[in-house]
């Protein structure tokens, strides 16, 4: 029943992922993240697959390896990120703490991903892919 969940779960992370990469306002990273763990957890075999998909490589490969990102993997991710926080921030409008717990984490993202996070060139990535 487990594996079934996770099998579940991970088509529909597959599936908004894939909307994600086609509409810009839908973020396609974190639903790359719950793809891979959904498959990691039910299948080696849809797993193995989707780590070979240009979906994953283009998003997520180079990170987890700890080589970095793609600059507009970066900016991706950043714009999600404050939308995202941005409707949470606005539906507390009468909540200011609620505001300003939600203002840090926003910032610490953004430090996080300009600062810590490697940014890699097309080229770096195509090299990394050959060998």
């Amino acid at each position: 029943m487990k594996r079934i969940f996770f099998i579940i779960l991970g088509c529909v992370g597959l599936i908004m992922s894939v909307v994600g990469a086609i509409v810009p306002l839908l973020p396609a990273f974190p639903f790359v993240v719950l793809t891979a763990f959904s498959f990691s957890k039910s299948s080696d075999k849809l797993h193995n697959w989707f780590l070979g998909t240009k979906l994953y490589k283009n998003n997520f490969e180079s990170f987890v390896k700890g080589k970095g990102m793609r600059f507009p993997t970066k900016i991706k991710i950043i714009i999600s990120i404050t939308i995202t926080m941005s409707i949470g921030f606005y539906m507390m409008d009468r909540m200011p703490i609620g505001r300003a717990i939600l203002s840090v984490i926003w910032i610490g993202h953004i430090i996080y991903f300009i600062f810590f996070v490697k940014t890699i060139k097309k080229e770096e990535l195509d090299l990394t892919y050959r060998y």
